[in-house]
């Protein structure tokens, strides 16, 4: 597996504003993803942080704030101009079941694909080459995730656990260095949790990319997280280590307090 060789530019979030129908979703929220770090987005339901996400793939465009990728401007990117970049998101939801764990990471490739519709439709030699080192690529991304025992088996045959982690390395085969993963622990059982936690480790180390976290599983947080954002009701309420927010008396009051530990993400 090819380790990436210099870090990552830094992602800046800076005073970014979305309003719906009237209605504040993000209010002027700021924070900065340090280049290698793990960095968690915690908040209660409708806290904005799925609409966070969406900022930072292109999906949403903020009233008013930036976005940078080091000296890239993302902020009124459309999402493939984004990804292009590098920074590719998973989803709450498993978007495919359709084809093998080989077909769903080659759809990840294809941004990276120099040679064009022709030229792979004739297959012409170039294209075959180019369509073998993806594929080469792919199989390792899929033994970095604990998917190479199923690289060839249909998507809809795995478990639920296993599922998940397709998403997760089909956004990995855009060699991004900015990763956003969207409750990637939501619905798995324990042994499950306990694996995702430990391709994550894996993926940080082996890929030195920057991760950030939407997630409501706390225990995941803290073992994942150098660094934690909350937000409440749109508005960034605490920063710090996972240790400064657990301690923080305004995520005791808006979050850690509720119970809300384990429902789905409304924002």
């Amino acid at each position: 597996m090819t380790a990436r060789t210099t870090a990552p530019p830094e992602l800046t979030v800076t005073d970014v504003t979305v309003r719906f129908a009237g209605l504040t979703a993000l209010d002027a929220v700021s924070f900065t993803v340090a280049p290698g770090s793990v960095h968690a987005l915690i908040g209660p339901n409708g806290a904005g942080k799925s609409t966070c996400f969406n900022v930072l793939s292109g999906l949403c465009r903020p009233a008013t704030g930036t976005v940078r990728l080091g000296d890239a401007d993302l902020t009124r990117l459309a999402p493939h101009r984004i990804a292009a970049l590098g920074v590719a998101r998973t989803f709450q939801n498993i978007v495919t079941t359709q084809g093998t764990v080989a077909d769903n990471l080659m759809l990840g490739r294809h941004v990276l694909s120099r040679a064009g519709f022709a030229a792979g439709a004739l297959r012409l030699p170039h294209a075959r080459r180019e369509q073998r080192a993806h594929l080469d690529r792919a199989r390792e991304i899929a033994g970095l995730t604990g998917l190479a025992a199923h690289f060839d088996s249909p998507v809809a045959l795995l478990s639920y656990g296993d599922r998940k982690r397709v998403e997760f390395a089909r956004a990995l085969c855009l060699e991004p260095s900015v990763l956003l993963l969207d409750e990637p622990v939501a619905g798995m059982n324990a042994a499950e949790r306990a694996r995702t936690v430990e391709v994550v480790h894996a993926v940080r180390a082996e890929l030195g990319l920057s991760v950030v976290l939407v997630e409501h599983d706390m225990g995941l947080v803290m073992r994942l997280a150098d660094e934690v954002t909350v937000l409440d009701f749109g508005r960034a309420i605490a920063h710090g280590t996972p240790d400064e927010v657990r301690r923080d008396p305004e995520v005791l009051r808006a979050y850690l307090g509720t119970g809300a530990e384990g429902e789905e993400d409304a924002a």
